[in-house]
């Protein structure tokens, strides 16, 4: 019985920690080599991108919902400039912070992409869920892409869209 009760907690306490969403399979985080040290770095051009993302949508009323897997993908469209990502925030339908993606700068060298991947059965975010992405560069005139890929499959049937990311405000 002690066996069974500790199994029980064990497995309670388990589920309740926080997934790691850059973590791999095999338990390497994937993004660990785009991640810099920057101390001090004076930019001459910040930004911060909102990008709208469906975690799921209804089908068909308002009480039958359809989940989605979704996908921010961030581009450095420069052939010569790199490009600085300080923050990638996953936000709910209500404006609550859901999760941090980065915890250290990450650099985005010339033409490099890095996706985060919404899972299809986190519903946490919901249909008004979005990314909040704040970045930065010595070029103004560089422009990268932010999108918003949703994709699902139910049946014979299947769904998919994008969004692209707006500046709210530069920094």
């Amino acid at each position: 019985m002690k066996k069974i009760l500790f199994i029980l907690c064990l497995s309670t306490l388990i589920s309740c920690l926080e997934d790691k969403p850059n973590v791999n399979t095999e338990g390497e985080d994937i993004l660990e080599t785009y991640q810099v040290y920057l101390k001090d770095v004076n930019l001459n051009f910040r930004d911060s991108i909102y990008v709208p993302i469906y975690s799921d949508i209804y089908s068909f009323n308002r009480q039958s919902k359809l989940l989605l897997t979704a996908t921010l993908s961030v581009r450095n469209t420069s052939i010569r400039d790199s490009i600085f990502i300080d923050d990638i925030d996953y936000y709910d339908s209500k404006g609550k912070l859901v999760r941090q993606y980065i915890d250290k700068t990450i650099l985005l060298e010339p033409l490099q992409t890095i996706d985060y991947v919404i899972d299809h059965e986190d519903q946490m975010g919901g249909t008004g869920a979005n990314f909040i992405v704040n970045w930065g560069c010595n070029n103004p005139t560089v422009k990268p892409i932010f999108q918003g890929i949703m994709i699902s499959t139910k049946g014979q049937h299947g769904i998919s869209f994008v969004t692209e990311g707006v500046s709210i405000s530069q920094r």
